[in-house]
């Protein structure tokens, strides 16, 4: 029976697990992760109007790795050795027939007074803390930004902070005290979001101004004050500042002999293969692979790319070719607390459909569909 090892305990890493069981693989799963447990991230954005809580994100894997005949090793990832074969953990270390590395990948803090912002998608202590501000505040002016990574571009995570900027908004209508607030989304591009494609961010943009929001584009952020954002193009007050900065991988990398990519990610190929590594696997957001300039850094996408790992894990075991590539897809819903824009892209189809009641409802719908396998 050969040992497979998944690292991490998010998206990817789950979803390897169940692929590998649904596929009939039944040689034995350890998981090295710090916590056993799923943080429902897409839903942050849901925390600081109190549609959900901190527990309603997090999911306990106990009883899954359970059903799954899954072992837990506690412990995080200190350095991966050995062409791959030996994971050292601040807890010990853990060997491998199979490696699969879904660690996630981690947020760029390169910015001067980062300190000064808060960064939503880092979890739920985040999220809570932009409640707690924001009920806190009589008014003031909040200002709303996301960048990349320099070395590769593609490495951001843009849409979540649409979503925190219009889901404020609706908040503050809610609450009958928008007037107060002057809300201003800044980024250095001068369109942004421009993986979710032309038409979605054209509809966002329009959608800034009618609910006037102001916008500063085009300006590279320089650094965070308190109370002020400085930019290439000037500067302007600001009394809550969130920020989303670029990504980059996981931090253990660096004592790692695993290939990197320019922008610090675990090099992979089309089969989301580490690359010149054997039996070695990486899958998510810890991962640099091959396609197209759109291709986004989300929970779906992790997902695809899992499938792909356990159906080559799955052929290998069973001595069959493995040659299962993914599907390079971006589908969301940027949220507004009460309504929502669908968009997909795949292929050549890109579509950007407007705001709708229905998209938030289906969006709620989905989350609940997919914790379901966890629960």
């Amino acid at each position: 029976m050969k040992q497979i090892v998944i690292l991490g305990s998010g998206f990817a890493a789950l979803t390897t697990i169940r692929r590998l069981r649904a596929l009939g693989v039944r040689d034995a799963i350890t998981v090295v992760s710090p916590r056993n447990e799923l943080v429902y991230l897409p839903s942050l954005i849901w925390l600081p109007s109190g549609e959900r809580s901190g527990d309603d994100l997090r999911v306990p894997l106990a009883r899954f790795f359970e059903r799954m005949r899954v072992r837990w090793h506690r412990g995080s990832v200190l350095h991966v050795l050995d062409g791959g074969r030996r994971v050292i953990t601040d807890h010990g270390q853990v060997t491998n027939d199979v490696l699969v590395i879904a660690t996630g990948g981690r947020y760029l803090r390169k910015l001067p007074g980062i300190e000064h912002a808060i960064i939503p998608c880092e979890g739920i202590a985040a999220a809570e803390s932009i409640r707690d501000r924001l009920a806190a505040m009589e008014g003031g002016t909040i200002a709303v930004g996301f960048a990349s990574n320099p070395k590769e571009p593609g490495a951001v995570r843009g849409g979540p902070m649409f979503e925190f900027l219009f889901g404020i908004d609706t908040l503050l209508r809610r609450q009958g005290r928008r007037e107060r607030f002057e809300l201003v989304f800044f980024n250095p591009a001068a369109q942004p979001g421009q993986r979710l494609g032309p038409a979605a961010v054209a509809k966002m943009l329009a959608r800034m101004q009618a609910l006037g929001i102001r916008t500063r584009l085009g300006h590279k952020p320089l650094r965070f004050e308190p109370g002020k954002v400085v930019t290439e193009g000037g500067e302007f007050g600001a009394d809550l500042i969130l920020f989303m900065p670029g990504l980059t991988g996981p931090a253990w990398l660096e004592g790692s002999a695993l290939p990197q990519s320019e922008g610090g990610f675990i090099a992979a190929d089309a089969h989301c293969r580490v690359q010149g590594m054997e039996r070695v696997h990486v899958a998510g957001d810890a991962g640099s692979y091959p396609g197209p300039d759109w291709m986004a850094k989300q929970a779906h996408q992790a997902d695809l790319q899992a499938d792909a790992v356990a159906r080559n894990i799955a052929a290998e075991l069973h001595g069959r070719r493995a040659e299962h590539g993914f599907r390079t897809e971006l589908v969301c819903i940027v949220d507004a607390l009460d309504s929502g824009m669908l968009v997909y892209r795949g292929g050549q189809r890109n579509l950007a459909l407007p705001n709708l009641r229905a998209f938030h409802w289906l969006k709620q719908r989905f989350e609940a569909r997919y914790l379901k396998a966890y629960r």
